[in-house]
């Protein structure tokens, strides 16, 4: 399936920022699932400083804003070129060994609740077949609920609530995994949806390492493995590593953020 992505953040501010820089991961790679035909950034209001590949294999850029300005803009957008590999990503080359992705991290760190969830998938048998029962499992106990939980939201609390959005299924998911000494990872990126053309958020899901097969995704948040209608952007060990967008900024006034994204074949 042949993708058209544009994606586009706009940031105001009540009074003019005097410094911000922002890393940006927001280039996807041609790998066994997608080839990137075409892709741009275009900055308004900010210059590009750095660009670098970080720890996890990621194509990142820190962005400066203009001294003193009072809004900036992010436009990216291209064409993939996707392929339904049952989810299997599989094995990749990357900086990052295998054990890191064990470990959990603040956003990550397990609970009673999620120490219980992982207690029903241990013991000895077929791995896959475990991770896809942990997915379904992942998928009926949190209800997608938009604005319930936010950036710093961490897994525990988002089982418990019941509530969340698919960050929030997707460090549950990894959380529970690592547990059972499975390798997980955290992945950003874009979801083409059957009734929606424009999004206002980009979306996420985890991957699982198989031996034999490589990476595996799981898509807890719609109960589902990635297909065709789904782009990479980068991965890490929880949102924090993968996210689209982070940065700093120092200045007074409130920040407002305007996203649209849209994706169709």
């Amino acid at each position: 399936m042949l993708l058209k992505i544009q994606h586009v953040s706009e940031y105001t501010y009540d009074h003019p920022v005097a410094y911000a820089l922002q890393r940006i991961r927001l280039t996807p790679q041609s790998g066994r699932s997608q080839k990137v035909h075409d892709w741009t950034i275009n900055y308004h209001g900010a210059s590009r400083e750095v660009s670098y590949l970080d720890g996890f294999g990621n194509i990142t850029e820190l962005v400066r804003h203009e001294r003193n300005a009072a809004d900036m803009s992010i436009s990216v957008g291209g064409t993939v070129e996707t392929f339904d590999v049952a989810g299997v990503a599989g094995e990749d080359r990357g900086p990052t060994p295998l054990w890191t992705w064990l470990r959990q991290t603040v956003l990550t760190t397990p609970g009673a609740s999620i120490n219980a969830l992982a207690a029903e998938f241990t013991g000895p048998g077929d791995r896959l077949g475990m991770l896809h029962q942990l997915l379904d499992t992942v998928h009926a106990r949190i209800r997608f609920v938009v604005g319930a939980t936010d950036a710093k939201t961490d897994a525990e609390t988002a089982l418990n609530a019941a509530v969340g959005v698919c960050q929030d299924h997707t460090h549950v998911f990894v959380s529970a995994a690592r547990l059972v000494g499975i390798p997980a990872r955290y992945v950003s990126g874009y979801l083409m949806l059957n009734e929606v053309t424009d999004q206002a958020a980009s979306h996420a899901w985890a991957e699982a390492h198989v031996d034999g097969l490589g990476w595996v995704g799981f898509d807890a948040a719609n109960g589902v493995s990635p297909d065709e209608r789904y782009v990479r952007l980068a991965t890490g060990l929880d949102y924090r590593d993968a996210a689209p967008i982070s940065g700093i900024r120092h200045g007074a006034g409130a920040e407002r953020l305007a996203v649209v994204i849209n994706v169709e074949q």
